[in-house]
């Protein structure tokens, strides 16, 4: 069970996990969700160094800054991957599971190969 300082991580790996061919593993201290073992594709951010609860993805290009600028409440650029166009999601505000499901699924769809991709609904 996940404690309070870990909010969302049960609910985040779930979705992570039902991705195909998608493992978990520590990457820097934090949870992390790889495909095929390889390419990271979300990071779990809990409160290191003072840091707000979140988790940081891959995004389509031209997302990052159109979700900072509509709702930055919600919606930030993340230290040392923001720069890729990496788009930064908290978990310590009131959060919508039916549109983190939507952008766990694009950050997966930019990293995973075409095969795999495939094989998701459409």
């Amino acid at each position: 069970m996940d404690t309070p300082d870990m909010y969302g991580l049960g609910e985040l790996r779930a979705l992570c996990l039902a991705l195909p061919e998608t493992t978990e593993r520590l990457s820097h201290g934090s949870p992390t969700w790889f495909v095929r073992d390889k390419k990271t594709f979300v990071t779990y951010a809990g409160h290191h160094h003072g840091a707000r609860l979140s988790f940081w993805c891959a995004a389509p290009p031209g997302v990052q800054g159109e979700l900072l600028a509509e709702d930055p409440e919600h919606f930030f650029r993340p230290p040392y991957v923001g720069h890729r166009g990496w788009l930064g999601v908290y978990l310590d505000v009131e959060v919508d599971w039916t549109e983190i499901a939507e952008i766990v699924t694009d950050a997966y769809r930019r990293i995973a190969p075409k095969s795999l991709i495939a094989l998701l609904p459409r």
